[in-house]
């Protein structure tokens, strides 16, 4: 975007607008051109142009309050849609979003393990599936899908007791490029737990500092960073790798161990599993004596190990939050939480500031929704980067000329957007 290319401008204003309604859930015209520094009159031909496109929806006028009626302007939940779709070590989850984040339709199926072809075959499947469960009007309005697949899912094996060969066949598929041509959608693809500290960050209510670190206890434990309000994903689109992180003891290949044996999901089924135990949906998992036994036991390793990650995490950067989610039920969630918190305050804290040590606040389907909503926020979001809702500051870009926020064309975003720099 060049302060003198009015198309471009127009869809930067576009998008920052959107991205206002969307933090605020509802404002009027006035607000909006409060919110994005423009013009009242540039605030109402931008949101006129929205509504006529329907992104926008016109809410029941106001009246009754301090100050002239008004008339609330919010999205339009079936101004866009996205597909989400999340491939996993035991399972594949799909869903489908309206423009405001809300879930329309999901689906889901498990299996042993993610071979290859079968996953694919499942991915393919269920992407079509929800597709076809939207309106046939209205599927014009698909943005995209959001793909969240761990990285190297191929050299996790051993962990998952595979012979290598069984998923040896991850490292010669381009998913993003089988799913575009089965399913004719454009496809995003992200770090599985990128993805869920994404969603925190857009629809949860706990990552609200300026930094952070994520942790999402899955079948394998991954990790999302958030520095100077932004979700930081690294040069090499790394970061947040906190499964490799080393810990203390040796593995069956008398290497040090890493954060992934100790503090994954998948050691705590398989002791349930053998236990005689559901584990089908650990999200909804009622513990009763025995299973509580075998949860403390699997705390007991795992607790060390992921307090150790956070208080080294800590220590490289300065930290101001520590999110914790996954898999497990509430009871376990707030029992790790407590464990972490106690085991953290043994360890030598000089020369380290403070940090908080909280929980996350969506759970289990945090990948997928980050995944799904991904494309809306790249699609319609001002900013290059996700941002953190408390730190986002929506207003006309500092180097263009003082007016310039104000020289709109009524160019609807659809034959615009392709001139934003994303």
């Amino acid at each position: 975007m060049r302060g003198g290319d009015s198309i471009g401008l127009r869809a930067y204003n576009e998008r920052l607008m959107i991205a206002a309604i969307r933090q605020a859930g509802a404002l009027s015209k006035a607000e909006v051109a409060r919110t994005t520094g423009l013009s009242g009159q540039a605030a109402t031909v931008i949101v006129n142009a929205l509504v006529n496109e329907d992104l926008l929806v016109e809410l029941e006028r106001v009246r009754g309050q301090v100050g002239k009626p008004f008339t609330p302007i919010a999205l339009n939940p079936q101004g866009a849609f996205s597909i989400g779709v999340k491939i996993g070590r035991r399972s594949l989850d799909a869903v489908l979003i309206d423009f405001c984040g809300e879930v329309v339709s999901a689906k889901s199926e498990r299996y042993e393990a993610p071979l290859p072809t079968q996953t694919m075959a499942v991915a393919t499947k269920l992407t079509r599936e929800l597709i076809h469960s939207v309106e046939p009007e209205f599927r014009s309005r698909l943005v995209g899908l959001g793909l969240a697949i761990p990285w190297d899912l191929h050299e996790w094996s051993d962990v998952l007791g595979l012979e290598q060969t069984a998923i040896d066949g991850w490292r010669r598929i381009n998913v993003a490029e089988e799913l575009e041509s089965s399913t004719g959608l454009a496809v995003s693809v992200f770090n599985d737990a990128t993805a869920a500290c994404a969603a925190e960050m857009i629809v949860g209510d706990r990552i609200d500092r300026r930094s952070a670190i994520y942790f999402f206890l899955g079948t394998f434990i991954g990790g999302g960073v958030v520095i100077d309000g932004r979700l930081y994903r690294g040069e090499q689109i790394n970061a947040g790798a906190v499964g490799s992180m080393p810990v203390p003891g040796l593995d069956s290949k008398d290497r040090p161990q890493q954060l992934i044996h100790l503090a994954s999901i998948i050691e705590l089924e398989r002791s349930l599993a053998d236990a005689g135990f559901d584990v089908s949906d650990m999200a909804n998992f009622q513990p009763v004596a025995e299973t509580q036994q075998i949860f403390d036991k699997w705390l007991q390793r795992a607790v060390p190990a992921l307090s150790r990650a956070v208080i080294s995490a800590i220590s490289v950067i300065d930290f101001e939050e520590v999110v914790i989610d996954g898999l497990l039920c509430p009871k376990w969630r707030h029992q790790i939480i407590d464990r972490v918190r106690a085991e953290c305050a043994k360890f030598n804290h000089a020369g380290l500031s403070p940090v908080e040590i909280t929980f996350g606040s969506i759970g289990p389907s945090a990948r997928v929704l980050g995944a799904a909503l991904m494309p809306l926020i790249r699609r319609f979001s001002p900013d290059t980067d996700l941002l953190v809702k408390t730190a986002r500051t929506l207003h006309a870009p500092d180097f263009l000329p003082a007016n310039a926020a104000d020289q709109v064309n009524a160019v609807p975003m659809s034959s615009t957007t392709q001139q934003v720099i994303k």
